[in-house]
């Protein structure tokens, strides 16, 4: 029998200090992330290898837990655990993602969820995305790559999935230093997409070369709300990705949805989930540049009783928040026209840098400036496989702002 009790860090344990002014209660307050310029980061510090794992402790050497370290990032460390002796193992994450599951299993009948939500789920950096007995792990931080088979066999051993991809693509890896790939990590990649059903509707993942994992499961709630209002009504489904909140309308019993995307793929693959629901003869697609598209339907003198924008983040860090602000309003202004008198008008954001407030009066702006008025009836979020951490307001990313005009 193998005797785990010695936790005593080895000699090998790398010591990582705060310098004296680090505000060194909120990160004992839950607090997870150390910035590179509370730490004192002398020549060992600096040549350690991004993701290693060390101890932290205050400028007084008292010991506050266990981190990861990137001396390439900004955030140089990432809190793990408050133990300063814990062992980062298969075990600790089976542990952390049993904790993730049993949270999800409560939710949703059927294992189609994000299943780790990076820092709020305890798993700094980290999203994985469940479809059935397929999930996706896209390590964001440098730690994570170095782990990535303790992690993806905690995850099989954990969810009981065959099929383990690892997206390793976007911004978030190219902040951490660290070089894009995808790799099948266990089992065999599909053949095609994946259908997914939610909401009565069935979508389709490209979670080989889709967007991030391949569906965006933050939005459910949201495609609920929006699908309620849509029984009998004309749709226009704008940054339709994959037939977001086109596919749950024609669900709930939309007419016609108009579903409009940059991407000919993604156009693709809502025309796929379309037919697998049997509501083709429902649903007309329409590539193109959205602001152009508006511009052009209010020109052919179009109207729709529900309207729906839910565009990429266009302020994803705080320098591109004005031009965020100002692209907010003017797809606002677009849109308003194109609302049937009494209908409605659903504007999302996916940029942490917009805050709520930011974010409302610029698309009140932009109704106003379309010739328009209106009421908000309904402010959503993500859904709660997303849990935010109270401390970093960067895990509360999404509004979806839903107006009467």
């Amino acid at each position: 029998m193998t005797d785990h009790t010695p936790h005593e860090p080895t000699p090998k344990t790398p010591v990582v200090r705060l310098i004296p002014k680090a505000e060194a209660r909120a990160i004992r307050h839950g607090f997870p992330w150390v910035y590179a310029n509370e730490l004192v980061t002398d020549r060992r510090t600096r040549n350690l290898t991004p993701g290693t794992i060390a101890r932290l402790e205050d400028a007084n050497r008292v010991p506050m837990g266990t981190v990861t370290v990137n001396p390439a990032s900004k955030i140089i460390c990432r809190m793990l655990d408050q133990d300063p002796e814990a062992m980062i193992d298969q075990a600790w994450f089976a542990a952390r993602l049993s904790r993730a599951l049993a949270h999800r299993a409560r939710l949703y009948a059927e294992p189609y969820y994000r299943l780790v939500h990076a820092e709020a789920d305890g798993l700094p950096g980290v999203i994985i995305d469940r479809f059935g007995d397929l999930a996706v792990v896209q390590p964001n931080a440098a730690w994570a790559d170095m782990l990535i088979n303790d992690l993806c066999a905690a995850l099989q051993e954990v969810t009981g999935v065959s099929t383990v991809i690892m997206n390793g693509t976007g911004r978030a890896r190219t902040l951490e230093g660290l070089d894009e790939k995808t790799d099948v990590l266990a089992g065999t990649a599909p053949e095609g997409p994946v259908p997914v059903p939610m909401n009565g509707a069935t979508y389709m993942a490209d979670v080989m070369g889709g967007q991030k994992t391949g569906l965006f499961f933050d939005q459910r709630p949201n495609h609920a709300f929006v699908a309620g209002l849509s029984k009998d009504a004309r749709v226009l489904d704008m940054f339709s990705h994959v037939g977001g909140f086109g596919l749950a309308a024609l669900a709930s019993g939309a007419v016609s949805v108009l579903a409009v995307d940059g991407s000919g793929p993604a156009l693709a693959l809502a025309e796929e989930g379309g037919a697998a629901m049997n509501v083709s003869d429902r649903l007309t697609t329409r590539k193109g540049d959205a602001f152009d598209v508006l511009a052009a339907l209010a020109e052919e003198g179009e109207t729709f009783d529900v309207v729906v924008c839910d565009p990429p983040a266009f302020a994803p860090s705080k320098p591109a928040l004005d031009a965020g602000l100002r692209a907010y309003e003017r797809i606002a202004r677009l849109a308003a026209p194109l609302v049937a008198e009494g209908g409605y008008l659903t504007l999302c954001s996916c940029s942490h840098a917009a805050d709520l407030t930011k974010f409302r009066n610029a698309s009140a702006r932009g109704i106003g400036r379309g010739g328009r008025r209106g009421q908000i009836i309904h402010t959503g979020f993500a859904g709660p496989d997303h849990p935010l951490l109270p401390h970093l307001a960067e895990s509360g990313y999404l509004k979806a702002l839903t107006f009467r005009l």
